[in-house]
């Protein structure tokens, strides 16, 4: 059985949750309709031609790329031109683009937490901090036969961390009335008879970004027609998110030999290095992709290295003046993505018994050559 364009989208959002982006960030569906079955998914770094005669070859008809293919309002679709000529090949070939940008690098098991692991960086933190989790109080009264049923479905669909503790919830016992009206089949009682009845008061913490889930949940398990339950906006707030990652080396080493563990772990042949080679690293920053402009944050967060792409002349300069190395692999380091959520789908599809092939892209975006 082949699976949905919005079913593999669904799995891909439960790693990488749109709400967690940055503001603007040009994610989601950018060209294309999931409206239809997928014959295979192809996860690339970017989309390029080569990469949109790969999809073709593997027969693909959705591709999920880390960056975008619009950034900006399309005034015109001129197919005479490079990037008119790419549109119309995704839809000749009925190709659909979905863009996970940000939020996959944002999210806890995304982008930036698999750097890190690839570089030994132990307890790594958000290095800048972009937004806090909203939570919100989910309370339902549940009949005391299916308060276990109901409180395993919540819990187990996310409902219920505080910090680093789960399954947190409160249980009250007492008594609910109702009256089953015409129309109705109630669970318990008959039509037009007061119903008194021992239920039990489930108090627990959502988390914005999974709270249709957890209601989901909690209808499909609780067994009345009508669920009586109520969601509070709670001034209390959740997990931090952020860009990059920060925190100690599972053993210290010098730069020079922390270039080499970078080029290993990220893929790379050469980087560029600020620094000097013999100073010692015990604590690392990674930020995939452009993150220049996070040098403060580094430099604050007591970084000895920041790790990532794009850096200018003057980021350089700075970075020397603060005593604060620097290890540039390029953006396209950022290339760990394919396989990681390649394997992330294929093992959702594989989980609910959906049949449609996912590939990481072996083709090359990297745009420059070293000589």
């Amino acid at each position: 059985m082949l699976a949905k364009g919005q079913t593999v989208i669904q799995y891909m959002e439960q790693l990488a949750p749109k709400h967690v982006a940055e503001e603007g960030d040009k994610i989601g569906l950018q060209l294309g309709s999931l409206q239809k079955e997928i014959t295979g998914v192809l996860v690339a770094l970017d989309v390029n031609d080569e990469v949109v005669d790969e999809a073709i070859s593997r027969g693909c008809n959705l591709i999920i790329a880390h960056h975008a293919i619009i950034f900006r309002p399309i005034q015109q679709l001129q197919t005479d031109t490079p990037m008119g000529r790419l549109y119309e090949k995704l839809i000749k070939n009925d190709i659909a683009v979905y863009i996970s940008h940000t939020n996959l690098d944002i999210t806890e098991g995304g982008m930036n937490d698999w750097m890190a692991e690839a570089l030994g960086i132990e307890n790594a933190a958000p290095l800048k901090d972009s937004h806090t989790e909203q939570l919100s109080k989910l309370v339902v009264f549940v009949p005391k036969d299916h308060h276990q049923k109901v409180l395993d479905a919540v819990l187990n669909a996310g409902a219920g961390w505080i910090g680093n503790y789960s399954h947190c919830s409160f249980n009250i016992e007492g008594y609910g009335t109702f009256m089953p009206r015409e129309g109705t089949d109630p669970y318990i009682g008959e039509q037009g008879k007061m119903e008194r009845t021992e239920e039990i008061r489930i108090e627990t913490i959502v988390p914005l970004g999974i709270r249709g889930k957890v209601i989901q949940a909690m209808l499909k398990a609780h067994p009345y027609e009508e669920v009586a339950y109520d969601l509070y906006s709670m001034d209390l707030k959740g997990r931090s998110f952020g860009l990059g990652r920060v925190g100690k080396l599972k053993e210290p080493t010098t730069l020079e030999q922390f270039v080499e563990t970078v080029k290993t772990g990220l893929n790379v042949e050469k980087v560029r290095v600020v620094g000097d080679l013999d100073r010692p690293v015990r604590k690392a920053a990674v930020l995939g992709g452009s993150g220049g402009k996070f040098l403060g944050s580094a430099i604050f967060r007591g970084a000895d290295v920041l790790v990532t792409g794009d850096i200018d002349y003057h980021t350089a300069q700075d970075a020397l003046m603060a005593g604060v190395a620097l290890i540039d692999p390029g953006h396209n380091a950022e290339k760990i993505m394919k396989e990681k959520v390649a394997e992330w789908i294929k093992d959702k599809l594989t989980e609910h018994k959906y049949e449609t092939p996912v590939y990481a892209s072996e083709v090359n975006t990297e745009p420059f050559r070293f000589m």
